[in-house]
């Protein structure tokens, strides 16, 4: 192979094509054309010796050897954005800088609303993107660069992902305002001879809830399993189903549909702790420091 026929652009065409599995799709991430994308890919599998990404039904699938190398160029490209980045001052009143975060449809509702709120006053050229990554995929996306933070309660992240604690949130159940078997207060036994709606959200902490549920031998006592959280206060409001949801998301839903009330668990349920998630890579860039330290400031417990 002649690395000096390697340059940083035909490395950050791999890294696409490696992402999208496509050509076209690659050459629309990085603003270039698909005959550009076509020449850069024809360019590497010569530079290689290796044709790197074979095409398929499912898109372009990368060879042993362009698996082998994937990491290593990710890393590298990483490390490069970072030290330039690093030498850059971020300014939020001239940037126009787009942030993508990784986040549930619950984290929308709870982070967007301040963070655009503030945005609008200190950076009104930055812009936000939302994104929803399968659990699995959120490590990737952060190295990669398509996600620039995560925000949530995200387990199983690796080493090179750094967090921070952005608050502890208890779990409330919430249910409809005039059920007929629940006062001010759930009991025990209330709560066990309930019907339960719940979330099951793979790969987050939230399945603690349901986990609680299996402990408790309330396997039974499942009616409903959807897969978002957003549609849980318009189904309690209607039935006597109950639904045990994040503190702060409950609170919310109780405020908006007004005929909903929310009361503690009697299940011990561990709180979720909810953080700001970010790339080892992505340290050191000032922009993405900034952001860090607003979520901080709009939304870290004292």
């Amino acid at each position: 192979m002649n690395v000096a026929a390697i340059d940083l652009n035909l490395l950050r065409a791999f890294d696409a094509i490696l992402v999208e599995r496509s050509v076209t799709a690659a050459g629309a991430r990085l603003g270039l054309t698909q005959p550009a994308m076509s020449n850069a890919l024809a360019r590497l599998r010569a530079v290689c010796g290796d044709p790197l990404f074979l095409r398929t039904r499912d898109g372009m699938q990368p060879t042993p050897f362009a698996r082998a190398i994937a990491d290593p160029v990710r890393q590298a490209l990483g490390l490069i954005d970072a030290a330039l980045a690093s030498r850059g001052r971020f300014d939020p009143v001239t940037s126009e800088r787009t942030f993508r975060f990784n986040m549930s449809d619950i984290g929308e509702m709870v982070f967007l609303p301040p963070l655009l709120e503030r945005l609008h006053r200190v950076a009104p050229g930055v812009k936000v993107e939302a994104l929803s990554f399968p659990h699995e995929a959120v490590e990737e996306a952060l190295a990669s660069g398509e996600a620039d933070l995560a925000l949530g309660a995200v387990p199983g992240l690796g080493p090179a992902v750094r967090s921070r604690r952005l608050f502890r949130d208890p779990y409330l159940a919430i249910m409809r305002a005039d059920h007929p078997a629940i006062g001010r207060r759930i009991t025990r036994r209330q709560f066990a001879q309930a019907a339960h709606a719940v979330v099951s959200s793979v790969g987050t902490g939230h399945q603690a809830v349901e986990s609680a549920l299996l402990a408790a031998g309330l396997h039974g006592r499942i009616a409903l399993r959807v897969p978002h959280f957003m549609v849980v206060p318009m189904i309690v409001a209607r039935t006597d189903l109950i639904a045990t949801l994040p503190g702060r998301i409950a609170r919310i839903f109780v405020a908006q549909a007004g005929n909903l009330k929310a009361l503690a668990p009697p299940l011990a349920i561990p709180a979720a702790d909810v953080k700001v998630h970010w790339h080892e890579r992505a340290a050191e860039d000032g922009g993405n420091r900034w952001m860090r330290e607003l979520l901080f400031e709009l939304f870290a417990e004292a």
